[in-house]
């Protein structure tokens, strides 16, 4: 059995992912924050595709958590390991930087940020005894360009993105690869806000991408065929920003 790790895999792109890798082959571990009723659709509909997964509910942000949720895993599956991690979760709280309150500033850090440090640390030991293992980011076109009222979020992304770097050359000797994909404007929850006739004039394809595009570069990126690429960065944007 092959594990996989999806934080915020229960919705939109994290949703997409989930159901990628576990066409992939992949048992699936759905990480969710509070919205059980979409993690159990979206474990639904792997079981319906003939795949298999569980749910497993922590705050990415918050330490204790993350630890107690996956020492109890490992405790229970000592013969086995994570191998392919999916770094997804991640909130906006936008604003006006003149404007913001340090609750904005914190709250996407510690989500986007923080819960990518806390969840990698705890499963990156395993896959450098093991000698093989597949980390990919979710970022953002937020944290390559950096977007107006979301400094708080491209803080955060471009954090992310530093760190994947970084982190591709501590650990390539051991065959564990790490990359980022940064998405543009895709349909999902976090974009309902948004006008798509307005800004999908901004995009040489001249469309919102559906999060389904986002989970093929993923999937890629977690098998054994993207074995010579760490370190990168791919956008999945429509062209936007070229």
């Amino acid at each position: 059995m092959k594990y996989a790790l999806i934080t915020g895999g229960s919705r939109g792109i994290g949703r997409a992912i989930s159901l990628k890798l576990s066409e992939m082959g992949y048992y699936v571990l759905i990480n969710f924050l509070s919205n059980i009723k979409e993690a159990e659709t979206t474990l639904g509909l792997i079981k319906d595709a003939g795949g298999s997964g569980e749910l497993m509910q922590f705050d990415v942000s918050k330490q204790d958590e993350v630890e107690k949720v996956l020492e109890a895993w490992k405790k229970q599956h000592e013969e086995q390991y994570i191998e392919v991690l999916i770094n997804n979760a991640g909130i906006r709280k936008d604003t006006l930087l003149i404007w913001m309150e340090n609750e904005q500033w914190f709250d996407v850090l510690n989500t986007n940020l923080n819960g990518f440090f806390f969840v990698t640390r705890m499963l990156l030991k395993d896959m450098l005894i093991k000698k093989y293992g597949r980390i990919v980011n979710i970022v953002s076109l937020s944290g390559i360009k950096g977007l107006p009222g979301q400094i708080n979020y491209s803080a955060a992304k471009g954090g992310i993105i530093a760190a994947t770097k970084a982190l591709a050359q501590e650990i390539g000797k051991k065959k564990v690869t790490v990359n980022a994909v940064a998405p543009g404007f895709i349909r999902t929850d976090m974009t309902e806000d948004l006008n798509e006739k307005e800004f999908k004039q901004l995009i040489p394809l001249n469309r919102f991408g559906n999060p389904e595009e986002v989970a093929e570069v993923v999937g890629f990126l977690a098998s054994e065929k993207s074995s010579y690429i760490t370190g990168e960065v791919i956008s999945v944007n429509g062209g936007l920003y070229t």
